[in-house]
């Protein structure tokens, strides 16, 4: 049954299913980022590609060497916006995050934008496929 917006039920559960896995995958990729950088590379594969700021890595042993020698020892995420939608891969899922970064030490926060595709895996969780992140400038 179609409702005021036109979506009907199964629509509705679809959409409200990506909410759920992308705000739990933004809460563990941040919480991981902010105080464990090292682990994130169990999330990417060796397909996985980071364009990080322009710069373009692909495999999670790499992935997880860059992210792990940024210039800075700990930072905080606070996270503005998480949208999310069905990827073209079927079950995928495009997760774009807006927020804060604190870096230790740093008066200003930099605002950053971050844009995922998960994809499932066999046994019923997800991996990193594609990650993009930039920095906002005003």
């Amino acid at each position: 049954m179609d409702d005021a917006d036109g979506k009907d039920d199964q629509q509705r559960a679809v959409e409200e299913q990506l909410e759920r896995v992308a705000k739990a995958f933004v809460d563990h990729y941040y919480n991981l980022f902010d105080t464990n950088r090292a682990a994130l590379s169990c999330l990417y594969d060796s397909s996985s590609m980071l364009s990080f700021e322009g710069q373009r890595i692909v495999g999670a042993e790499a992935i997880g060497r860059k992210l792990a020698q940024l210039p800075f020892e700990q930072c905080k995420h606070s996270i503005s916006t998480v949208d999310s939608q069905p990827s073209p891969v079927f079950g995928g899922v495009l997760v774009f995050v807006s927020g804060n970064l604190q870096l230790a030490g740093e008066e200003h926060q930099l605002r950053f934008s971050q844009m995922f595709q998960l994809i499932p895996t066999p046994q019923g969780s997800f991996f990193v496929k594609n990650d993009i992140f930039r920095l906002n400038y005003c």
